[in-house]
């Protein structure tokens, strides 16, 4: 076990090169903000996250993964994940999760952001934020040496608190030179389960939260997941590395990072 884990564990040299992946991808999703809106399909999302990334020498780690056909993903409503963009309109009231990963110099960048088009209901307004609030106590939680179960354990009294529930067929993982990697990074689990995070491994964590039931199903185009009770589902993904004191965010969401420091000043 001490062996598989150490491989794990990224020297100096290749931490900073997952740091720039993870700022090109924040930049892309920067990018890519504005034009999420009523009135907008996917597909032109995904054509523009596909020309952002070849127009700054990049690649999308999505297309072509395992016969995956787009450059993103565009998860709506009750898509909970893997979403293939398509001719659908984005309108007032709905939510979308758009993932994007994007290849730098051989390193991958991954997130996603759950978007609020227009006015939504104050249930899709509060399970986005709910998962938003999860994903930042699942970083603020994490240690060198805690088990990976610390995240489950930090998700799931957070979400069932606020009357919601957590998707456990999907997860977080592993990243660096390939899109998924070791360790799985549950939402869910038992106290001091799953292997121990040491200092210079790098995870994505996406809590998955949904506003139903936790059970999801498998549309027939065979990537599209869907919540069971066709309830709305959001969820948030950032890039880490564990530190010795704490860990470091890789990915960037520039413009909620401002809000979140707006929010702070008022308090």
């Amino acid at each position: 076990m001490l062996k598989k884990q150490k491989k794990l564990i990224l020297t100096e040299d290749h931490q900073e090169a997952m740091r720039r992946a993870g700022r090109v991808n924040g930049q892309l999703m920067d990018f890519l903000r504005p034009h999420v809106k009523a009135g907008v399909t996917t597909l032109s999302i995904d054509a523009l996250a596909h020309q952002w990334t070849l127009d700054h020498g990049h690649k999308p780690a999505t297309l072509g993964y395992q016969n995956y056909p787009k450059s993103c993903c565009t998860s709506i409503n009750d898509v909970i994940c893997h979403g293939i963009p398509d001719s659908y309109e984005l309108k007032d009231g709905d939510i979308v999760n758009v993932d994007i990963t994007t290849i730098v110099d051989g390193w991958h960048g991954d997130q996603s952001e759950t978007f609020l088009i227009g006015e939504v209901s104050e249930e899709k307004r509060a399970v986005t934020q709910c998962a938003f609030d999860c994903l930042y106590a699942a970083i603020d939680a994490l240690t060198p040496g805690c088990p990976v179960s610390v995240i489950g354990e930090t998700v799931v009294p957070e979400a069932h608190r606020r009357g919601f529930s957590v998707v456990r067929e999907y997860v977080g993982h592993g990243l660096g030179r390939s899109l998924h990697e070791a360790p799985e990074v549950p939402n869910y689990g038992r106290r001091g389960n799953g292997p121990r995070l040491m200092d210079g491994m790098v995870l994505a964590i996406e809590p998955m939260i949904n506003l139903g039931r936790k059970e999801v199903f498998h549309e027939e185009d065979g990537w599209t997941i869907v919540t069971a009770d066709r309830k709305v589902s959001a969820h948030f993904e950032h890039d880490i590395v564990v530190r010795k004191d704490r860990a470091d965010v890789l990915s960037s969401f520039d413009e909620i990072e401002k809000v979140l420091q707006q929010q702070k000043r008022k308090v």
